[in-house]
Order: C-alpha cells, then sequence, then structure tokens
C-alpha cells in the first residue's frame, strides 16, 4: 500500500507576492569564484573583457535578479579603491580573510559590468571591519551620484559616465563573528552601522540597507544581537541579515532532509525579534529579512587556507549529490513559506565555491545537482505564494519530530495564468502519491511536470559524468475535476506546472 499524501490550494489564501530577490545568489572573492568562476582572460570561451562565456550563459539561464558583492568575510578587510581604476596600477595584496593573495584584476566596475550581462542587480556590501562611515559614503558617491563631485567625477575618469545606480546595500558581513576582520560587539556594531547608515542614506536617499544578524543561530550570542543591533539602527535600516548552513556530515539522510525545519524556526525567531522591536520604538515600520547566505556546506571547516598567499586557490568546491539538490529544494520552499518577510535570499555562492555550477580552469564547465531546484524556482516562483492546506504521512529522526515526508508549496502566477507546486518527497523507501485540490481555480491542464530522482541518493555530476543526475519530464501526474494526481519518486524533487483555463 502506497503512501499518500494531499494538499489544498485555494487562490485566496494568500502568504505574499514573491520579491524577485528571493532567488539572489552571492560572489565573493574566495577560491575560484571570481578567477577562474566568472573570469578567466586566457579560457577559449572568454569574451573581450575576460568573463568566461559558458558561465555567463549557465547563470544567464537561471534568472538570478540580485548578487551580492564583493564578500562575504572578504570584505571587512577589503579597500574598494584597490579594485578601480586602470588595471595595471592595481594592487597586488595580501587578503586575510581567506590568506591568499588579490591582484584586484576584478573590483566593482568590472563586477558591475558582469552583472549587467546575467541581467543581475548588484548588492553591494560595505567594509565595517577595518574601515566605516567615510569609506562607505565614498563608495556610495563613486557608484550612485551622477556627476559633479570628487568621486564621482573619478568614476567618470575611470570609463563610466552613467553611475552603477546600486540599490541594496550591506552593512557590513557576519560582524559577531571572532574570524571576522574588525570584529565587534553588538553595541560597537550597531552604533557604526547606524551612522554609516545615516550618512549614506544622505549621499543617496533612495537606496536600501541591510544591518548584519548572527553568522549563525548557533552562535553563543544569538538573539541578544539582534535585539541589541536593532535597537540601535532600527530606523536606519530595511532588512536584518541571516546567515545558515547546513550538512549532512553524520551520513543520516533522513535527519539531513529534516533540516528545512531547522531553518525554518530560524526565520520565525527573527522574525519575532523584528517585531519585538517594531513593537519597542511604537514604529510603523515592519523590518523585513534578507537571507543572504544559505546553502548545504559539507566542507565547511576544512579550508585550504593553511597554503597561504596563492591566487585563487580552489577552495569549499563541494561536490553535491541527489540529497543535497533535496535539501536545497525544501530550503527553496521554506523561504517561499516566508515571502511575506525574507524578501532577499543568496544562495552561497554561484560558482565553483559550494556552488551550483562548477568550471575548471581552461577546461569545461558543468552544472551540480543543486543548480536545477534552484533554477525551477527561480524560473516559475514568481507571483503569489499561496499557504496550502497538506496532510502527509511523518517521521521522526535524530534531531526532529513529526517531519512531514511531503514538503511543498505552490506559487500563482496570475498574470501568466499558471501555478507552479513544488514538491519534495523526503522518503528514501517509497513513492509518495499525492491528491491537489485546485477547484478554486476552475479548470487547468497540466503544462509540464518536471521530476529529479536518481537510485543513488549519493549520485552527482562530477567533470568526468556530468550528465548522472538530471532532471526529466516523466513524471506521473493527472488532472480530473479539479484534482491534480501525481505519483511523487522516492526522494524525489518535483515541479508541476499547471495552466488555468481564462474565462
Amino acid at each position: 500500500m502506497s503512501l499518500k499524501s494531499t494538499m489544498l490550494i485555494d487562490k485566496h489564501f494568500k502568504i505574499a507576492e514573491v520579491d524577485p530577490r528571493l532567488y539572489g545568489s552571492f560572489i565573493e572573492h574566495l577560491g575560484r569564484a571570481v578567477y577562474g568562476g566568472i573570469y578567466e582572460p586566457g579560457h577559449p570561451t572568454a569574451d573581450e573583457n575576460g568573463f568566461r562565456r559558458d558561465a555567463l550563459e549557465a547563470i544567464q539561464a537561471l534568472n538570478v535578479p540580485i548578487i551580492r558583492y564583493p564578500g562575504g568575510n572578504f570584505v571587512s578587510g577589503y579597500n574598494w579603491e584597490d579594485g578601480v581604476g586602470p588595471k595595471e596600477e592595481r594592487k597586488r595584496l595580501l587578503e586575510l580573510a581567506w590568506w591568499t593573495t588579490e591582484t584586484n584584476e576584478v573590483g566593482t566596475n568590472e563586477f558591475a559590468d558582469w552583472a549587467k550581462l546575467v541581467g543581475s542587480e548588484v548588492m553591494m556590501a560595505v567594509n565595517l571591519g577595518t574601515r566605516g562611515v567615510d569609506a562607505a559614503r565614498n563608495l556610495v558617491e563613486y557608484c550612485n551620484h551622477p556627476s559633479g563631485s570628487y568621486y564621482s567625477d573619478l568614476r567618470i575618469s575611470h570609463g563610466y559616465k552613467e553611475p552603477h545606480k546600486f540599490k541594496t546595500w550591506c552593512l557590513g558581513n557576519e560582524m559577531d563573528g571572532p574570524w571576522q576582520i574588525g570584529a565587534k560587539t553588538a553595541v560597537e556594531y550597531g552604533r557604526l552601522a547606524n551612522e554609516t547608515a545615516k550618512v549614506m542614506r544622505w549621499v543617496d536617499p533612495s537606496i536600501e540597507l541591510v544591518a548584519c544578524g548572527s553568522s549563525s543561530s548557533g552562535m553563543s550570542t544569538f538573539a541578544d544581537w539582534e535585539a541589541t543591533v536593532l535597537d540601535l539602527t532600527y530606523d536606519q535600516v530595511d532588512y536584518l541579515s541571516l546567515h545558515t548552513y547546513y550538512n549532512n556530515n553524520e551520513n543520516n539522510s533522513e535527519n539531513f532532509l529534516a533540516k528545512s525545519l531547522d531553518m525554518d524556526q530560524f526565520i520565525y525567531s527573527v522574525t519575532a525579534i523584528a517585531d519585538y522591536m517594531k513593537a519597542k520604538k511604537r514604529s510603523k515600520k515592519k523590518l523585513m529579512l534578507s537571507l543572504d547566505e544559505w546553502n548545504v556546506w559539507n566542507s565547511i571547516g576544512t579550508s585550504r587556507a593553511e597554503e597561504r598567499w596563492h591566487i585563487a586557490p580552489p577552495e569549499f568546491e563541494d561536490v553535491y549529490t541527489l540529497e543535497d539538490a533535496l535539501a536545497v529544494g525544501c530550503f527553496v520552499i521554506t523561504l517561499l513559506k516566508h515571502a511575506d518577510r525574507v524578501k532577499i535570499a543568496c544562495l552561497a555562492q554561484l560558482i565553483n565555491v559550494i556552488a551550483p555550477i562548477m568550471t575548471e580552469n581552461g577546461g569545461p564547465l558543468w552544472l551540480q545537482t543543486t543548480y536545477f531546484p534552484y533554477k525551477h524556482a527561480s524560473l516559475y516562483g514568481r507571483g503569489t505564494v499561496l499557504q496550502p492546506i497538506t496532510s502527509s504521512p511523518k517521521y521522526d529522526s535524530k534531531d526532529f519530530t513529526d517531519v512531514p515526508y511531503l514538503e511543498a508549496i505552490s506559487v500563482h502566477n496570475e498574470e501568466q495564468g499558471e501555478i507552479t507546486i513544488f514538491a519534495v518527497n523526503r522518503h528514501l523507501k517509497e513513492a509518495l502519491d499525492l491528491d491537489v485540490d485546485v477547484r478554486s481555480f476552475g479548470a487547468v491542464s497540466i503544462i509540464e511536470y518536471v521530476v529529479l530522482e536518481h537510485d543513488d541518493i549519493k549520485a552527482a555530476n562530477t567533470k568526468a559524468r556530468p550528465n548522472q543526475v538530471l532532471p526529466h519530464n516523466n513524471g506521473t501526474a493527472k488532472v480530473d475535476g479539479g484534482q491534480v494526481s501525481a505519483v511523487l519518486g522516492k526522494a524525489s524533487w518535483n515541479m508541476i506546472r499547471l495552466k488555468v483555463a481564462s474565462n
């Protein structure tokens, strides 16, 4: 007897409109993300500016709306002036976050050019580790002011007449972490972030600002950090950041696939702190969240940084399996469930470093398993998230109880006349029958049913076998009288796209 689950979708049960930036990503000057990832002048596919065209095409296919840059831990020791101007005059410097040599071949302007090529906005970060108010205001002037001032005219002299108009800015990175260059207490950071935000807004009142939350919910200062920082910055910032990574280093797949429940609780907790501060401040502003670092990170703590001062050495080049893709799918669904408060989210990172896209220096590019759920959500998860009513058999794991085998959400794109259902079957051995009630939409038909699955949950795509785990369109689904029925294979990621008949 097969396992059975149900899902009711009603067009009136709305969570929120999806902010496209929910499908953002992140590129840091770390490992081969920049040099050897997006930029490799000697590569056969390189364009006239040194950007790899094969990487451009793979990223363009994701429709990434925003990319955080240049860090990450890197930004806390970064002088932005070192990355602008004539390349032959730029300094080679010791980079202390990752113990490498930074050539500064790619800086603010080059990244802005590249982001335009892939169709993404830039989420710019300022250095609040070794620097502060002065450098931040000058960077905003350089990037966003039209002309007639020292730094805007400096940009023009560098060949960029039009301002970049970066809208979203991070006030530092993980400033609570002892690993961070210039780490600070919550009070130290909150005071600096508030003053920096104030002056950045004076330069450009149109920008949005993200304050640093805790580096993870496991930090000893978690919650106290958020409360203190928001107490000091609430009136000046628009978002509070969250960072969270997960792994299966215990090799317990059932427990690993349940870790989206931890992400869910993390978001609820930070939302509660933000709303407490709203009440304390008697504010009318509802603070939103930016989960601007999230991913599966199995190699965390295994840095090659002891081999110091190399240029762009391989770092954190995780090989992702099917189960990693299923976890990413569960995390994407969790983000959509919180679309009313999480407006920005960045899969960290985009290429080579714990990434869905991998390259070889001078060689080919291939797509990891995690590329596919991220792509499906980014392309077809636009519109209004609907609150589903679901029932599913459940299981207990090492760290979690009552874990539903079915993890699912739906998004209604009214403009396109489409509904997309994203679903993960967490069961490692059995298929899951899913019946979805869509009667509130009237007549619907199936556009496509895409499945990512493999007999071996540890299967991965590699340079030698780049096509071992690929999505297919052979899933079993049908529509009958306002009911969509599908069979979700064991340990599978599923996307069911429905067309709503026009009245």
